[in-house]
């Protein structure tokens, strides 16, 4: 289904970060399934990642550029799933190293890209682009609720008035449904920032960067956020913002997508099919969060009080934990559950485990693409936002009442009791049916979407026109931030 004009040679530079890259990628499979000519960026270790990618689009040429020196990072890591949390502002600054890398290449090739489209996290590359003359999309694999908070954070850099306070309220009435949250709640690259620190003032210029670029695109679909983004086109002043999402793998790749796991994805399928429709919660905080060893604690407590069906993921700790505090499951506890509960260490096939109809509930962290999956396949979810953009993710979840708060804060500790009370509560039959329906009708909406004739099917069919029009693009001043 190529586009008529398509064909413009555009640079894909996605940020190592599993949730980040794997969308980014899936954009790239609907970019190349249009007709584009794409190059994609990635340092050695991360280049398997592509290998499904590749497979299916030869036409995709790679380019591997060597990952900086930093002293930030350990020898050998290129991934931030191989980091402890909070490496993200790190693995930011240390990709900023491949400026004058990517401007050689840029240089020395004989028909370079047109355009680029790289990562919320590499802001940067808008000014590189600006050198370049060519024009710099973000990808946002974030919402648009979250986005909008983001560029007012980083637009106005907000501060409280009590610098103790972590629990002061930080506000935003000019974004629609004016959100509230509490300091401790904001993103903690933004939280760290330090005026006149060197990598303070880089990670700043690399999200005004993300303002200053020429488009926005968004996994997300219109009738989802449609509110917010208005918003962005608004605030932006300019109508360059596509949202493309939900962004999924092709369906032969949704087993294998995303990592290793203790259990066979079809041992996992046998084990649901045991039971019942919508009967089975389903847990997982995603592929960076690790919990502490007394969080585990409460969480399978809390899961054994319930008496209800489970399946829970469980991520094993990386080397930047502290090796015995993180991620332990308690002992007897699957000796206890079993038959009506499976843990598996490590990651699963969550697309796969979501479609299914014995799950009923997601348990989740409200990372953008989990709760994006789990709306696709119409489950109800029972949130505990973490960090990052989660909070904002949940709000939307409270706004499309397909959710139901448990927790909140990396480091929360939940109450077993409240916990088995809520979680008995997502599959009863006296308590579900308002969410479950709600949660169909999002999930025909967010199918319709990536239909033909969907709108985030045009969108992307607008995406690619644009990409692939000859325009004179005037050379851009890189410290130029307007944002209304």
């Amino acid at each position: 289904m190529a586009v008529a004009g398509a064909g413009a040679h555009i640079l894909v530079f996605p940020y190592p970060a599993q949730g980040h890259m794997i969308t980014l990628l899936d954009l790239t499979h609907q970019l190349a399934i249009r007709g584009l000519t794409i190059t994609i960026l990635v340092t050695p270790k991360n280049l398997s990642f592509l290998d499904p990618l590749l497979s299916k689009h030869p036409s995709i040429k790679p380019l591997v550029l060597p990952f900086p020196v930093s002293p930030s990072i350990p020898a050998g890591v290129e991934n931030v799933k191989d980091l402890p949390v909070g490496s993200f502002s790190a693995m930011m600054a240390a990709l900023g190293e491949l400026y004058n890398p990517m401007l050689n290449w840029f240089q020395s090739h004989p028909s370079p890209p047109v355009a680029i489209i790289s990562d919320m996290f590499l802001g940067w590359t808008h000014r590189l682009a600006c050198q370049l003359s060519i024009r710099r999309f973000v990808f946002c694999p974030s919402g648009a609720l979250a986005m909008s908070v983001i560029f007012a954070l980083w637009r106005d850099m907000r501060q409280r008035n009590d610098p103790g306070d972590d629990n002061e309220l930080i506000s935003f009435p000019e974004i629609p449904n004016s959100p509230v949250y509490p300091w401790w709640e904001l993103s903690p690259v933004y939280r760290s920032f330090v005026t006149g620190g060197p990598r303070s003032e880089f990670l700043k210029d690399a999200f005004l960067g993300n303002i200053a670029s020429w488009g926005l695109v968004i996994n997300s679909f219109s009738e989802l956020e449609r509110v917010y983004l208005d918003y962005l086109k608004e605030s932006l002043g300019h109508d360059r913002v596509w949202s493309v999402g939900p962004l999924l793998p092709p369906e032969i790749d949704r087993v294998s997508r995303g990592g290793s796991s203790s259990v066979l994805a079809s041992e996992i399928t046998s084990w649901l099919d045991k039971f019942d429709d919508q009967t089975v919660v389903y847990v997982c905080f995603g592929s960076l969060a690790v919990l502490t060893n007394k969080q585990m604690e409460e969480l399978a407590l809390g899961l054994e009080k319930s008496g209800v069906n489970f399946l829970w993921s469980s991520k094993i700790p990386t080397g930047g934990h502290v090796e015995g505090e993180y991620g332990m499951i308690p002992l007897g506890f699957q000796e206890r559950v079993a038959g009506r509960g499976l843990v598996i260490k490590g990651w699963a096939p969550q697309v796969s485990i979501l479609s299914h109809r014995a799950v009923g509930a997601f348990l989740t962290h409200c990372g953008w693409n989990s709760v994006l999956e789990s709306i696709v396949a119409g489950v109800p979810m029972l949130a505990w936002p973490m960090g990052a953009d989660q909070f904002a993710n949940a709000d939307i979840l409270d706004e499309l009442k397909v959710g139901i708060r448990v927790c909140k804060g990396a480091n929360m500790i939940p109450d077993s009791d409240e916990l088995a009370r809520l979680v008995a509560k997502a599959v009863s039959n006296e308590e579900r049916g308002e969410r479950i329906a709600r949660a169909k009708e999002l999930s025909k909406a967010a199918l319709v979407s990536t239909k033909m004739g969907g709108s985030s099917y045009k969108s992307l069919d607008g995406l690619v026109r644009h990409l692939s029009q000859d325009q004179d693009f005037l050379a851009c001043d890189p410290k130029k931030h307007i944002i209304k």
